[in-house]
């Protein structure tokens, strides 16, 4: 009769093995998968930063190449060459040194 407490409570055991393995497993299931988000969240940012600076210098060479001149203003460029970002997302440094010098643009990332 006591043989059979015995085993009642290792197969308790085991159970709570069991449970406490599956939880671990699942944790380690949604870390990997949460980081990954992250990963590809990041990955996306630095894309459209690389689009921004490539959409940039295609419009000031567009406008230079078109009008004789380098665009006097960030402005200009939205308003005459359709130049759009999320304001919210980049902070774009557009420095004009002269109507025949390539502007200073610095490209700054406000969130990460």
């Amino acid at each position: 009769m006591s043989n059979r407490f015995v085993n009642e409570q290792k197969d308790h055991h085991r159970r709570q093995i069991w449970t406490w393995l599956y939880i671990g497993v699942f944790l380690i299931i949604a870390a990997l998968f949460f980081s990954g988000l992250s990963y590809l969240g990041k990955t996306s940012t630095d894309n459209q930063q690389e689009s921004l600076e490539s959409a940039l210098h295609r419009d000031i060479l567009q406008c230079y190449s078109i009008e004789g001149m380098y665009p006097p203003s960030l402005d200009y460029m939205k308003q005459h060459y359709g130049l759009s970002y999320d304001e919210s997302l980049f902070f774009v440094d557009y420095q004009p040194i002269g109507s025949n010098i390539y502007p200073d643009v610095t490209v700054i990332r406000l969130k990460h």
